[in-house]
């Protein structure tokens, strides 16, 4: 009898736009980095010529 006049409200979620946010900002990043580093990367290789000649002390 004495649960007669309570109202329990039950709130859920809210969350989901918090989580596109960080989707879309870490896409954005990905895409960013890209654009900078990615590019060219496989296609523009260069030849290096390293003539490297290393002496070491003969021991006895």
């Amino acid at each position: 009898m004495s649960d007669e006049g309570k109202t329990t409200v039950i709130k859920t979620g809210g969350g989901g736009g918090a989580i596109a946010l960080l989707a879309i900002a870490i896409i954005a990043i990905a895409v960013v980095l890209f654009l900078v580093f990615g590019q060219n990367l496989m296609g523009n290789t260069k030849t290096i010529d390293a003539n490297v000649k290393i002496d070491t002390p003969i021991k006895n």
